[in-house]
């Protein structure tokens, strides 16, 4: 046992002083005598859910594209090929990997005619909602309350944070957008009901405030940072006296654990530093603490995200990877044409191949995430082993705006939940609300019977 005292410690225990706020990662000192970690995991330690949204679909639901396995692989079942898909960075944690092909979001395309040509603008409200948006510019939005917010309202409230939500491009959630759609549509993927849109956060450093505490308000805040010291540095009378009471190896734990905040608060700081320097920024509007280069963006996000969920801050994470018809470039994709422009792709074999190597990218950030998550030993499994990860885009071919044929992979143990290594294949027509019911219920939202235009659970084994 990790405490020398012979006594645990509180799973949710604080680190406090001036300010700051850390929580404790789960050490073996936190397990009261002859229980085990995994005992009742479904309710004492629920599975932690991160939904990734990227937006203009997959150059692999186009015609040419399918041939080509830019998305699914060529084999259904578990013996299947990732080379020459997407996926490919995935091999290494294939055995985590659930792939469903073929899936359809019917609720993001027109219903009416007012509403044709507006799919960049109402998509990505349906991606966890599976539900059609309302079109209107005003406040009266509405479109269905969100899978990752339905699960936080059941397992995240025992959290300090019950879920939050986080992205990448600029959000402006006031006003009308176009062809009648209110911006808050495409701005944000969580919704708390079918009315109430939730802001997403861009800004790493305003995310680490909020997960770490680093002062109680905006003049404490500013007051630290103008000591450029580390909020661990208040934090050392504390530690010494906990590291004082475990054993080696919860010392070892927590060491690791608070290396990483002042890691990953030392690469803000520096992030911060650059773009105020003075010097011509990449990202002009962009917050002091928003990184010009997409890649160490994503990263740092993905490094706040683990550490939340190691200090079981919050169990819930939306994370919004791109804004629709963004021309934004991605210089470590090889390809030098912006996202939107290069998602119109004319059907064009050479240009669906470009594309094809923009969604390859944007999936070879996701190991980086998988691979912390390995790394975070809980015991008896790792964090990766605790938590679903689901990735997907609501729409298929970007180029016609349709919505057949839809990416979506699901990553990570889910506390059992999740068989891995597999590729399934759906039927035609079936609705990408099918596979999330499933997932509700492997999550333990087993009281739902549908969701959004859901017509039965879709079964995630071969």
């Amino acid at each position: 046992m990790g405490f020398l005292s012979g006594k645990h410690i509180p799973r949710r225990t604080f680190l406090r002083s001036a300010g700051a706020t850390v929580a404790l990662p789960f050490l073996e000192a936190m397990v009261p005598a002859g229980k085990k970690v995994w005992a009742n995991a479904s309710t004492s330690d629920p599975t932690r859910l991160i939904a990734i949204e990227m937006v203009h679909g997959a150059a692999g639901s186009t015609k040419w594209g399918s041939t080509q396995h830019f998305w699914s692989p060529p084999t259904e079942g578990r013996d299947f090929d990732l080379s020459p898909s997407a996926l490919s960075s995935l091999e290494p944690f294939r055995d985590y990997l659930t792939i469903v092909s073929d899936t359809d979001v019917v609720n993001a395309e027109a219903v009416i005619p007012e509403e044709i040509g507006g799919d960049h603008f109402r998509s990505s409200s349906v991606f966890l909602t599976q539900s059609h948006p309302k079109q209107t510019e005003s406040s009266d939005v509405f479109v269905g309350a969100s899978l990752d917010q339905i699960y936080a309202s059941k397992f995240g409230q025992e959290t300090p944070i019950p879920s939050l939500q986080l992205c990448i491009e600029s959000v402006d959630q006031a006003g009308g957008c176009a062809y009648g759609y209110s911006c808050v549509y495409t701005d944000t993927i969580s919704w708390a009901s079918p009315t109430e849109p939730l802001p997403m956060i861009r800004d790493p450093r305003v995310a680490f405030d909020l997960l770490f505490g680093a002062g109680g308000n905006a003049e404490e805040r500013a007051r630290r940072r103008r000591t450029s010291r580390s909020i661990l540095d208040f934090l050392m009378e504390q530690v010494a006296d906990l590291e004082g009471k475990l054993d080696a190896s919860d010392r070892m734990r927590l060491e690791r654990y608070l290396d990483n905040v002042r890691e990953i608060e030392r690469r803000i700081q520096k992030v911060v530093e650059r773009n105020a320097s003075g010097e011509m920024r990449e990202l002009p509007e962009a917050p002091a603490g928003v990184p010009d280069s997409f890649d160490e963006h994503v990263k740092l996000m993905f490094d706040l995200q683990a550490l939340a969920l190691q200090a079981d801050m919050t169990r819930v994470f939306s994370f919004k990877m791109g804004r629709d018809a963004s021309s934004r470039v991605y210089p470590l994709s090889g390809i030098d044409n912006g996202f939107h422009p290069a998602s119109h792709h004319g059907d064009k074999e050479q240009n669906i191949q470009e594309f094809f190597q923009i969604n390859r990218y944007h999936v070879s950030l996701i190991p980086y995430f998988l691979s912390k998550l390995q790394s975070i030993d809980e015991g008896e499994s790792t964090l990766l082993d605790k938590t679903m990860v689901l990735y997907g885009s609501p729409m298929g071919d970007p180029h016609v705006h349709n919505h057949k044929r839809c990416p979506l992979f699901i990553a990570g143990g889910a506390n059992g939940e999740l068989e891995g290594g597999m590729h399934l294949r759906a039927k035609p027509g079936t609705p990408m609300a099918n596979v999330m019911l499933t997932l509700l219920h492997k999550l333990g939202v087993e009281e739902m019977d549908t969701f959004g235009d859901s017509t039965e659970p879709f079964t995630l084994s071969v």
